[in-house]
């Protein structure tokens, strides 16, 4: 089976599952999109990841792993997104030490949140995103898979995603300096709500 190559194009709130957020993979060299709900913890892990400005005071449980790794010669080659049952996601992530590769099962989320440690490519296999991708605009968004697919729920709900400052529909913090946001960027990373500072981060670099 071929593989298609994906790459990270933001993060937004799920509209269908409180608590949740939608990891958006876009298709290298075609034009679909595929959503997957991922968990409030690993978002932020991958946000963190994306965010390069960004320095934890601590590790997170993926940096973790890449300390792990990178003391003992363990390379993160690549992750294939591999299934698809009943809406979830399956995933493998290749290994390599010493020349000897190894391949291990893993939740999307957690193989992407480690994709972006390593600069590892994404693969999903063709048959998988031919049934799961969608096409996604500002205006509409339309679907190769049936109507009852798990995917096809995901398509109006997040079919106004353009980039990752459209996850905030208002701004709380336009009415602060660029000091005063540094300085609550600060805190925020002190306080370990990388969340917060991510937001504080965009409204930074927008000035």
């Amino acid at each position: 089976m071929s593989l298609v190559r994906l790459t990270i194009r933001g993060i937004s709130y799920s509209q269908t599952q409180n608590g949740a957020y939608a990891l958006i993979l876009d298709e290298v060299g075609g034009e679909r999109k595929l959503p997957i709900v991922i968990g409030a913890y690993e978002a932020q892990s991958i946000a963190i990841a994306l965010e390069k400005e960004i320095k934890p005071p601590r590790p997170l449980t993926h940096d973790l792993f890449k300390n792990f790794a990178d003391r003992f010669d363990i390379v993160v080659k690549q992750i294939i997104i591999h299934k698809l049952v009943d809406g979830v996601f399956y995933s493998s992530i290749i290994c390599e030490r010493d020349g000897i590769e190894e391949i291990f099962d893993a939740r999307t989320s957690d193989a992407i949140a480690l994709a972006l440690r390593f600069e590892a490519p994404i693969f999903i296999y063709k048959n998988i995103l031919d049934k799961s991708g969608i096409y996604l605009s500002m205006d509409s968004a339309k679907t190769e898979a049936s109507s009852d697919e798990p995917t096809a729920a995901l398509a109006d709900s997040l079919s106004y995603i353009a980039d990752k400052e459209s996850v905030l529909a208002k701004n709380p913090y336009a009415e602060y300096s660029v000091p005063e946001l540094q300085e609550l960027l600060k805190s925020a990373v002190a306080e370990e709500d990388y969340e917060k500072a991510a937001r504080i981060r965009d409204e930074i670099s927008k000035r």
